[in-house]
This record gives structure tokens, C-alpha cells and sequence, in this order.
């Protein structure tokens, strides 16, 4: 029988996105054969992130200043729209864009009643000066593109040019998981909507 502590830190592995009972189980004891020092570093790294880690006050990504470098060296005619901050990272890791990104915080699902006022549109609103460009990359599903419909719908009137990405990620997939070039093909090969 495990002690409780191991059974504590067991689940809160589990707590984690993808982690079943037995990549919980090889965690908590790899926390357990780490040196004294090595596991105060890593809970003092978990609790720092925490501490210090939050949202970008311009295009919500996480970021540990007030305004993330992004915001302020990237270009601004053109914003890159999507669902959550871990997007972001997919774009960066493949690399050639350059612009603006802005996390909505989600997407349009009104069975679980999430409305566009619950998401970041109206600060999307306020950074359009001067952009010629809106890229939605959203997820491939119909929450994604219900909400690249309605942005569309309220870019358009505005005489900002709208696209989607292509559609070389398939429906249903998310954008955090595409590879690099698959990605890179959707983001250049992008359609206006």
C-alpha cells in the first residue's frame, strides 16, 4: 500500500493534460529520486511561473512583462487571430511569420455557452488601427468555424482584409498538435473569407 503523499502527488500528476495513472505513477517517482535540491528547484520553477507568468495586457499571450516582446516588435498590419496562448507557440516553433497574434480565449459554442462576450473580440476591436490583415487561425471544427464566420462578419464592413488558414490541417484537429509544415502550408496558402 502507497502512502497517502505518494498518492497526493500521484493525482496531482494526473491533473495534467494527457497523463494517465502510469506516467503520474513515473513522475511522482521521479520527483522522489530527485536530490533534495533538485525538487526544491523544480517546485520553486512551478511556483515562480505562477507567480510571475500572465497575460500579455495587448494580444493575451503569457508573458511575465506587461506587454509581451511580440506585442512590441512584430508587425502590425497584420494580426494573427487564435483560439488559445499555446497556438502561439505553434506558429513560432514553425517560424516565417512575423505579425501580431491575439488570443480570443476560446471559441463561439453556444451548447456550452460560450458567447462572443465571453471572448476577447472586443479588444481584437481596439488593435486594428493601421492593420491591413486579420488571419483567423482557428481550429478546424465547427466551433472554429462558427467563430471565423462571426469575425468575418464583423472585419469585413471594416475594409480589413480577412483570411482563414488553408485547410491542410484536418477538421477536427487542433493547431497546437500540427506539425510544422503542414502548418507553414496552411498559413501560406490561407484564403480570404
Amino acid at each position: 500500500m502507497q502512502s497517502e503523499a505518494l498518492s497526493r502527488l500521484i493525482a496531482a500528476f494526473r491533473r495534467l493534460p494527457a497523463v494517465g495513472q502510469k506516467s503520474a505513477t513515473r513522475y511522482a517517482y521521479a520527483i522522489l529520486d530527485m536530490a533534495d535540491a533538485e525538487a526544491e528547484e523544480f517546485a520553486n520553477a512551478v511556483l515562480t511561473a505562477k507567480a510571475v507568468i500572465h497575460f500579455c495586457k495587448e494580444c493575451g499571450n503569457y508573458t511575465d512583462t506587461e506587454v509581451c516582446e511580440h506585442c512590441r516588435t512584430a508587425d502590425k498590419s497584420v494580426i494573427c487571430v487564435v483560439k488559445e496562448p499555446r497556438d502561439i507557440l505553434a506558429f513560432e516553433k514553425m517560424g516565417g511569420y512575423n505579425g501580431l497574434y491575439h488570443v480570443l480565449g476560446g471559441s463561439l459554442d453556444f451548447q456550452k455557452g460560450i458567447t462572443a462576450e465571453n471572448l476577447r473580440i472586443k479588444e481584437l476591436l481596439t488593435r486594428l488601427d493601421g492593420v491591413q490583415e486579420v488571419i483567423i487561425a482557428l481550429d478546424p471544427d465547427v466551433s472554429g468555424e462558427m467563430t471565423a464566420v462571426y469575425l468575418s462578419q464583423i472585419l469585413k464592413p471594416l475594409g480589413i482584409k480577412v483570411t482563414r488558414l488553408a485547410h491542410g490541417i484536418p477538421m477536427g484537429s487542433e493547431i497546437e498538435y500540427a506539425d510544422e509544415i503542414t502548418l507553414m502550408r496552411a498559413l501560406s496558402d490561407r484564403k480570404t473569407i
